[in-house]
Parts: C-alpha cells; structure tokens; sequence
C-alpha cells in the first residue's frame, strides 16, 4: 500500500517540531521502559525470596530438629542413669560435657566444605551421620560408651547449625534475616519441646525387645534423623553462586540474578569470594567478631543449661516422670511466639542491641524465679520466662554479627566462630550445674545469671563502638566494610 508524501510531511499548520520535545518524548518513554522493568524485576525477586522462604529455611529447620540437646536429660530419666550408672559422681556433667569438644573444634572446618562439595550433600551427610550415631547410643553397655557416641555426635553435629546459618546469610538482605533465622531456629525448639512429649511416649515401650526405655529413645530418634536426612539431601537448596549446578535447579536463573542483584545493593557481596589463609587471619585478627563470639556463648551456656536440666529441675518440684516429661514442653513451644515476635521487631526497626539487653535481663529474673521461689506454679513461670529470653537472643545475636560484616569468605569463619563459642557455652553450663546441688542448682544457676550480666555490659560497649563508627562515617571520616553507604546495624 503506498504512502502519500504529504501524509509523512508535518503541516506547517501543527507548529514547528523542536529537538527539545523530540528529546522528551523519547525520555517520557525509556522512563516509562524503566519502570516497567523496575516493576517486574520486583516481581521477579519477591517471587525468588518466596520460594527460598518455602524451601530453604523449613528444610533446614526440619534437619536439624533431631539435633542431641534434650534427648540425653530423657534418656536419664527413663533409666540411663540406673542402668549404666550416669547417676554416680559428675558421670552425666562429663556425658554432656564431651560434647562439646569436638563441637567446638570442628565449627569452622565444617563451613569450608560445605563450600566446596555442596550445601546438600554436606549437610545432608553430616545429619545421616549423626542420626547413625543416637541409634549407636542405644545399645550402649558401659557408661564409657555413651562418652564415645557423644564426641562423634558432636563431630556430626558441629557443621550443620554454622552451615546453616552461613548459607541462609547467603540469601537474604540484613534486615531479612533474623525473620528466617527464627523460623530455622523455632522449629528445633518445638522439637525440643514436644521432644519431651515424644519421650514420654517412647517409654511405653519399656521392656519390649529387651530394651529399656532409654534405648527406645536413642533407637527411634536416631531413625528419625536418618530419615530426616533423605529429606535434607533432596530439599535443601545451594549457595546462590551454584544453584544452577543442581539437576533440577529450583529457581530461574532470573530469579537467582535478582537475588543477588537485591544483595549487591544491599552490601555488595553477592559474589562469592574463595576462603584464603590472608583472609582467614584477617577474620580471626577482627576483635569484634570474638566479642560477637564471646557473647553467643554467654547466650548458649543458658540455654543449654534449661534444655539438659529442665526435666531434672521439675521432677524435683515433686512431679512424677510422666508429668515430668509432659511439662517440659510448654517452656519450649511458649518460646516460639516470643522468639519469633522479637525477631520481626528487630527486623522490622532495624535494631539489634537493645533486645539481647532486655531479653538478657528477662534470662536473668527468670533463673532467679527458679532458684529461690518456693511456689511450684510461679517456678514454673520463670522457667517460660527464662527460655523464651535465652531462645530469643540467639537468631538477634546471629543476626547482630551478620548485619555488621562483608564478604561471603569472612562471613564463613564469622558464623563457624559464633557458633562455635556456643560450644563452650554448652561447657560452661555443664560444669557449673554440679549434680551434688540437684534439683535447685544454685551455683549453676547464678553462674550463668553471671553470663547474662556480661552480655548486657559488653552489648552496651559494641553500641557505643558502632555509634561512634557510624557518626565518622556520616561526616565522612571513615569507610566502614570498604563500602560507601554501609552502616553498623546496633
């Protein structure tokens, strides 16, 4: 069809065309492009973090629900201690003391292979592991037995809450993470809690093949594990970086750029940069990262000494074993709603500090119920007080470390070094509850009351740091993380 010239020839009648509105009709249009684009890169990454948030943090929750913190204080009640003689001297201090020492020691060696062979098959092998070891444990003959099956069940155990926590911090912006975390975390805590419930179950089974109680429990809760770690090697998701190596690869590449993309503005260290010996040394010669440390065992060491004593401090408010074991779990699902109401606040508010300061304090009139009320009903209450506190503060604490460093190499070592710290934690709890003082535990008790009080004094100290780190860096001093624009989170 042919074209009339004068249809293509601006009449003198419309007006001049000047370069100036030709300009700005092309701008109005690559503006309204870029919006588009804008908006459907929004929609890209909100539906990316959607699907990691269905995936990645229940997966990892479930995992590491079997995890060995009150299957032990069960095991006791239903008869260990008898039968192998846990009960006699410090026997059951060093039986959940050992623990702890290959915990400690193999935290950050874990983190760096899981990088190199795989988020999944790393820790979905460390859960098999350690599921073969609690079903080992129950056909212990000698006391010394269970020792053993404790050192390899911390040697199993020690990669996956550091791993775990290192890989959700590979996935989400600073003030997304302490939401998932406590997610992540509240799921082994209601595990914990109907754990007690599950046991007092379990103990029915008294007698049947054999077998005391006790080994029932070591028995079906170490099949359970291995199970769960079927569920861990097909469920959990990798590293954003290597994502697109899997079979199946869950997300669009789309989807993982615009992950990452939200990330790289977000702190800028989407991409992954390999662990070296320099960076190693750099990270441990960073004062702040033991006081993070230090801080997390502070926070651990009560929260390991509620989860092994609980049981043991309410069978001595005169309940039975059955109720013993029935009312252990309320502490523990009431955590859930404080934990997780925290960590949004925290999130939400953009602010750290002021909630281990409070959550600290709570920990601290909470034990102090415990130890000296004589009402068995508001003991009770300060065992809910104190575990939702302690529980609180370990996602605000990860969370807290995290918002303040960069670089996925020195994010490796912070996280396997925190965690690690709470290993001692655990061996601090356990030595300072002394079996001669049961059921009260006294000393234990103000002992980690003591913790509590160092972990509000030096919370206020890293305040002050970061505030006057932040100020320099607003009047242009400093550059904080060699990033234009970061900020310390407090």
């Amino acid at each position: 069809m042919a074209v009339s010239i004068k249809d293509t020839v601006v009449s003198e009648k419309d007006g001049p065309v000047h370069l100036e509105d030709v300009k700005t009709a092309e701008s109005a249009g690559s503006h309204e492009r870029r919006m588009l684009n804008e908006e459907d890169t929004r929609k890209v990454a909100l539906r990316a973090k959607r699907k990691v948030d269905w995936r990645l943090v229940p997966v990892l929750g479930a995992s590491t629900a079997n995890r060995d913190r009150s299957q032990i204080s069960a095991a006791r009640i239903a008869g260990l201690d008898v039968e192998l003689g846990i009960n006699q001297g410090n026997r059951y201090s060093v039986v959940v003391l050992v623990f702890f020492i290959t915990y400690f020691l193999f935290e950050v060696p874990s983190n760096i292979v899981l990088r190199k062979v795989g988020a999944s098959n790393w820790l979905s092998f460390l859960c098999f592991s350690w599921g073969v070891v609690i079903l080992g444990a129950g056909f212990s003959r000698h006391w010394t037995d269970v020792v053993v099956c404790r050192l390899l069940l911390g040697l199993f155990e020690a990669g996956f809450f550091p791993g775990s926590v290192y890989l959700i911090s590979c996935w989400y912006t600073r003030y997304e993470i302490q939401k998932r975390l406590a997610v992540f975390y509240s799921i082994n805590i209601l595990a914990v809690g109907f754990g007690s419930i599950l046991a007092y179950g379990i103990m029915q089974l008294n007698g049947k093949g054999g077998y005391l109680a006790w080994r029932w429990i070591f028995i079906i809760n170490g099949l359970m594990t291995i199970f769960l770690a079927i569920v861990a090697k097909i469920g959990i998701i990798d590293f954003p970086d290597k994502i697109h190596l899997s079979r199946r690869p869950y997300l669009t590449p789309a989807e993982v750029q615009a992950i990452q993309d939200k990330l790289e503005r977000d702190r800028q260290d989407a991409e992954y940069d390999p662990l070296t010996m320099a960076k190693a040394m750099d990270a441990l010669g960073r004062w702040q990262l033991w006081l993070y440390s230090i801080q997390f065992m502070c926070i651990t060491s009560i929260v390991y000494c509620l989860a092994f004593f609980i049981p043991i401090i309410i069978a001595g408010m005169g309940y039975d074993t059955g109720t013993t074991f029935l009312m252990s779990a309320p502490p523990a699902v009431a955590a859930v709603p404080w934990v997780m109401f925290v960590s949004w606040a925290a999130d939400r508010y953009k602010c750290r500090a002021p909630w281990i300061v409070a959550q600290a304090l709570a920990c601290v009139i909470g034990i102090l119920i415990v130890g000296y009320v004589r009402q068995s009903n508001i003991r009770f209450f300060g065992l809910m007080m104190a575990t939702g506190a302690a529980n609180g503060n370990i996602p605000t604490a990860i969370a807290w470390q995290a918002n303040n460093i960069r670089g996925q190499s020195l994010r490796m070592v912070a996280s396997g070094l925190q965690v690690g710290f709470g290993a001692i934690g655990g061996i601090y709890a356990s030595t300072v509850m002394m079996e001669r003082e049961a059921p009260l535990y006294r000393t234990g008790l103000w002992a980690v009351c003591g913790t509590q009080f160092f972990l509000v004094l030096s919370t206020v100290f890293l305040c002050v740091f970061c505030w006057h780190k932040n100020k320099k860096a607003d009047k242009g001093d400093v550059v904080i993380e060699e990033m234009d624009g970061f900020r310390y989170t407090y």
